[in-house]
């Protein structure tokens, strides 16, 4: 559905607990003449399958046989676990849509589990944050042998996967429960609810921060919660604060980086994969693909970060679709953000470097708005980036702002990004439910009083016994 941006519903309320509760494509300003645009559902044609093969020729080129993980970067054989879902995303995408036999599949994920159920963990915890493809030993981000602690963002993205695969595949069940149940989530998550990664610096003793950003922090606590972990901190949108950009109140977290050390960056990329991966629903609900939104205010947010890169365009003729993306050279990273710092439309590095100059249309970004608004917008900006690819490598991660040409780059996450939001396209919410499954090994080990301590699982009560 087209819509005319005349008004604007504002629903960012500090304190707004169960407020968004009910967000839906039917909230309509009847005085501005406004109307939620909807997100395009069909079969995809010819053109739009073509770029689902081209985008799966990155897995193709970077997979490792050795331990079924997938570079991160072309040719650089390191990976995140981030960037290691985006892998689970594009092989289901590519089996979904008929790229690859189930044959492939099956072995690809199988070689896959494998090695997360024989990985080294860090400190015997969780996944050290980067791993060597080629041998899936620890790795610093330099791909140096060594520790450098885990991500919980990373850790919950993996999670929200593996949650995706199991019941997507019920025949992978086991092995998938097996690799989670290796892990300590002792101090991942806390008693409040609240998530925290591990720090790990030569000479040190371990550091467990406090980890997330409004948008990131409540997506990756998803993943947390879909396994049956309390996230009630993590998951709250609060603190937050607006900026009103081209009419538009943007959210932002309001946690100070210069007391905290962490940036809060506003993009693109998290709205969209909550929306594409888990229909901007609770993890309570496990209804099938909907415009509902049970996770009202995560729509409401995502939809205001849509209308204002629109209005800039409108208003600068500058084509905006900003979230983080890789570089060539270094910093090889920015987070292209929307706000961030104090400041609008600021392209940064993570130690906080000011770098306009890699301000970019991202691939992901403009697929994600494309995908989930369909409006004159976002087709136009499906027709800037659609054949951003080499046939024999993949989609570049996009093409920068002040006209300098694509960025030379190809990336795990943004070609799987890619085809996840594709697979949405035709199919809607990527998270479905089987019927009549029998109870997981996982479902099994929180409801047993025996065995896993220490591991500080989520303990469901035991059943009565029927004597």
């Amino acid at each position: 559905m087209r819509y005319i941006s005349i008004g604007l519903l504002s629903l960012f309320i500090i304190g707004c607990g169960n407020k968004y509760d009910q967000f839906s494509e039917d909230i309509v300003d009847k005085k501005d003449h406004w109307t939620v645009p909807k997100a395009r559902q069909s079969t995809l044609t010819e053109k739009e399958m073509d770029m689902a093969r081209v985008a799966w020729t990155y897995f193709e080129n970077n997979y490792q046989e050795s331990t079924g993980l997938v570079n991160a970067v072309n040719n650089y054989p390191s990976v995140t676990w981030w960037d290691a879902a985006s892998y689970l995303a594009g092989m289901t995408s590519a089996y979904e849509l008929g790229i690859i036999e189930k044959e492939e599949f099956d072995m690809r994920l199988i070689k896959f589990l494998t090695t997360l159920n024989t990985l080294d963990l860090f400190r015997g915890e969780l996944p050290n944050k980067a791993y060597n493809t080629q041998n899936a030993a620890k790795v610093d981000y330099g791909n140096q042998p060594g520790e450098i602690g885990y991500s919980a963002l990373d850790l919950g993205r993996l999670l929200i996967w593996l949650h995706i695969l199991k019941n997507r595949y019920p025949e992978f069940a086991t092995s998938i429960d097996s690799v989670v149940l290796r892990w300590n989530f002792c101090n991942v998550v806390d008693e409040n609810g609240t998530m925290f990664g591990a720090l790990f610096e030569q000479g040190k003793p371990v550091q467990y921060l406090q980890e997330g950003r409004l948008g990131y922090e409540e997506y990756a606590a998803k993943g947390f919660q879909l396994w049956g972990f309390d996230t009630s901190q993590a998951s709250m949108p609060e603190p937050y604060g607006t900026i009103n950009l081209y009419g538009y109140d943007v959210p932002y977290d309001t946690r100070d980086p210069r007391k905290l050390k962490a940036h809060s960056y506003v993009v693109t990329e998290s709205y969209v994969l909550d929306a594409i991966e888990l229909g901007w629903d609770l993890t309570s609900d496990r209804s099938k693909h909907d415009t509902s939104y049970s996770n009202g205010w995560m729509a409401e947010f995502a939809l205001n970060i849509y209308r204002v890169q629109e209005e800039r365009y409108k208003q600068t003729g500058i084509i905006t679709a900003r979230t983080e993306h890789q570089l060539a050279g270094a910093p090889y990273f920015v987070y292209d953000t929307i706000y961030t710092d104090g400041f609008a439309w600021n392209t940064i590095s993570e130690n906080g470097e000011f770098l306009p100059q890699y301000s970019a249309v991202a691939v992901k970004g403009a697929m994600g708005m494309w995908v989930l608004w369909d409006t004159e917008y976002t087709d136009l900006l499906f027709d800037h980036i659609s054949n951003l690819y080499d046939r024999d490598k993949g989609f570049y991660e996009g093409v920068f702002e002040n006209g300098t040409g694509l960025i030379n780059t190809f990336t795990s996450n943004n070609n799987g990004i890619t085809l996840e939001i594709l697979l949405y396209k035709e199919q809607g919410k990527l998270l479905t439910y089987k019927d009549n499954v029998v109870p997981s090994l996982w479902e099994k080990a929180l409801e047993s009083p025996f065995g896993y301590e220490g591991q500080c699982l989520p303990r469901k009560p035991m059943k009565p016994s029927r004597l």
